[in-house]
């Protein structure tokens, strides 16, 4: 077996071609959205920093109701079947102090990914989401796996 090729994933993008990966990226209150298909041992993973677009501007993946689909989307051309595609998220981080309530991104973030993932009849086979300390992420397009550093808070 071949070593994966790395990838480093920026806020507001998202990665899912066919092959063996491995998938970068570093949260906050973002959420990413890892998306696993075990028969066809492809995955993809999203980084959106809110849950909705509202429609002024670029319909990009910084938003969860763009990232999401677009996702799924994509590994689909990729040759996942839907029905055979396995969730994981991770994020969602109160990384401010003064976040509460109604302002609390990464809480919105979280409620957004778990409702459109039930919407979309995709399982979410595992989480770590909320608290306070941002996460490092890497997921294994390959295998599946994800692993996960919590930051220090400064």
């Amino acid at each position: 077996m071949t070593a994966a090729e790395s990838k480093y994933l920026y806020p507001g993008m998202l990665f899912a071609e066919p092959g063996d990966y491995s998938v970068t990226t570093v949260l906050g209150s973002c959420v990413s959205v890892c998306l696993w298909d075990p028969s066809a041992r492809a995955g993809g993973m999203n980084h959106y920093l809110l849950p909705l677009w509202n429609g002024d501007g670029l319909r990009t993946p910084k938003y969860g109701n763009i990232a999401i689909p677009l996702l799924v989307e994509k590994l689909l051309q990729a040759g996942c079947l839907k029905a055979n595609l396995k969730a994981k998220v991770f994020g969602g981080a109160s990384v401010l102090e003064s976040t509460s309530g109604l302002l609390n991104v990464g809480e919105r973030n979280i409620h957004f990914a778990e409702s459109a993932l039930e919407e979309a009849r995709i399982p979410i086979i595992g989480k770590d989401v909320g608290g306070t300390t941002g996460r490092k992420l890497m997921f294994v397009t390959g295998t599946g796996d994800v692993y996960v550093r919590k930051l220090n808070k400064k």
